[in-house]
């Protein structure tokens, strides 16, 4: 009778054990059990990104009693593998690269939050390609590394409004009738594209941003994903018609403004500024949402300038949307780290960032009336509805091929020191064995 009291009771514990672990952390945070607890957070939000960010979580801690304590850095990068690597990480880590978070989920460092979130809310607020893109390798399989918070939208085109439409130009939604308004452009005697890839020694990430949207125009997911991977390499047809496809805009006569000669020593930043002249010097520029921070000051959004996609090539492979972004890791598991980043799967964690603007929430419960202009809205439409969605692969990529030879190699292709075959043999010489 003993036995089966005392067998009664382990079990009875066991269940109130199960019961703690898969209860419903943030609904316990917002009921105040957590409150006067701190959750660490290290990331490379600085200066007035850091003030947005502090802003967006206020009403969060003022409501559970949770301290979000952030630390920003300049050399996040450094600072936090220190951190990590001498077994003192903080409870969250925001990763602006998530290949440098790949490398600490492969060491078997990180929480694996399928084990820790509510998942299936989790799956009900992000499209499964946000998913796929926070799952990676650890050391027995794959885990959920990360979730994804602030975005950016690259593969958007940007126009004059004011120019394009007293022109009577029409926004093209193909392929053909994008070469097709481009070479009216050149008939009518003016420049179409503004391009410029001079970014310091960051010099040639706008050419690998043109490849990373062309790939995704010309061939398949899993074959951008091999491409990140290392297993497609750069000497493929793939990738080859990826490039070949933006080399027949960027080298064709009369395209650029400048000519081919002047993209690799124009910057990025600088590039756009032209399509505001009056009249235009060039009527496009390929670029991601944050390059209106260049813009001439005084410009009014869906007013003064605005932009289209990238259109799909073929229906076979669509216009995924190509990002650039922050993904959220844990790497400590109390209550409170659990509450917050199930906090952080919700738009709500960055709605007064969306509405200060500099900000688009990739979550499905973001709401379009959050983003205070026509152009940030409609960015936000296109990331909400995107069918698929994939990060910058030079991101992805390891850094000495990423943001080292592909940039490299990229910059001298376009300035024409080294053939299309030159370039993709050396970057795939620079992969790592």
């Amino acid at each position: 009778m003993k036995k089966g009291l005392v067998a009664l009771i382990a079990i009875l514990a066991f269940l109130a054990m199960t019961v703690a672990v898969y209860a419903d952390p943030l609904s316990d945070a917002y009921a105040g059990k957590y409150k006067g607890t701190t959750v660490t957070m290290d990331g490379p939000f600085t200066d007035n990104d850091a003030v947005k960010f502090n802003e967006s979580v206020k009403a969060f801690e003022d409501a559970t009693g949770i301290n979000i304590q952030y630390e920003g850095s300049k050399e996040f990068e450094a600072s936090i593998s220190i951190r990590i690597n001498g077994g003192n990480p903080p409870d969250i880590v925001d990763f602006p690269q998530p290949g440098l978070l790949a490398n600490f989920a492969k060491a078997g460092k990180v929480i694996d939050l399928s084990k820790v979130l509510d998942m299936k809310k989790v799956r009900a607020n992000y499209v499964q390609s946000w998913i796929d893109m926070g799952t990676m390798p650890g050391p027995k399989g794959s885990v959920m590394a990360g979730i994804w918070a602030r975005v950016n939208v690259k593969g958007i085109v940007w126009y004059n409004k004011k120019a394009f439409d007293a022109a009577g130009y029409k926004v093209p939604t193909t392929w053909n009738e994008l070469i097709a308004l481009q070479n009216q452009i050149k008939k009518d005697g003016d420049t179409p594209w503004a391009i410029g890839i001079e970014s310091g020694a960051a010099t040639g990430w706008t050419a690998t941003d043109w490849t990373e949207q062309l790939m995704l125009r010309t061939t398949s997911l899993q074959n951008y994903d091999k491409w990140v991977a290392g297993t497609l390499k750069f000497n493929s047809p793939e990738v080859r018609k990826a490039i070949q496809t933006w080399s027949d805009i960027w080298f064709g006569d009369g395209n650029v403004y400048g000519g081919r000669k002047a993209i690799a020593t124009t910057s990025f930043g600088d590039a756009p500024k032209v399509l505001f002249d009056n009249p235009p010097k060039a009527w496009f520029n390929d670029q991601g949402n944050f390059v209106t921070t260049f813009f001439p000051n005084g410009l009014q959004p869906g007013v003064d300038y605005d932009f289209f996609q990238l259109p799909a090539i073929s229906a076979k492979y669509g216009a995924p949307v190509e990002v650039g972004g922050d993904i959220y890791a844990m790497f400590n598991d109390r209550p409170e780290v659990r509450a917050v980043m199930q906090f952080f799967t919700s738009a709500e964690s960055l709605k007064t960032w969306v509405q200060s603007g500099g900000a688009l929430a990739p979550q499905r419960d973001a709401q379009l009336d959050w983003y205070t202009n026509p152009v940030d809205r409609r960015l936000g439409e296109l990331l909400k509805n995107a069918a698929a969605v994939r990060f910058d692969a030079s991101d992805l990529m390891p850094g000495q091929v990423g943001a080292g030879s592909f940039w490299k190699e990229m910059t001298a292709y376009v300035s024409g020191s080294h053939t299309l075959d030159q370039a993709l043999i050396n970057i795939d010489a620079s992969w790592p064995k």
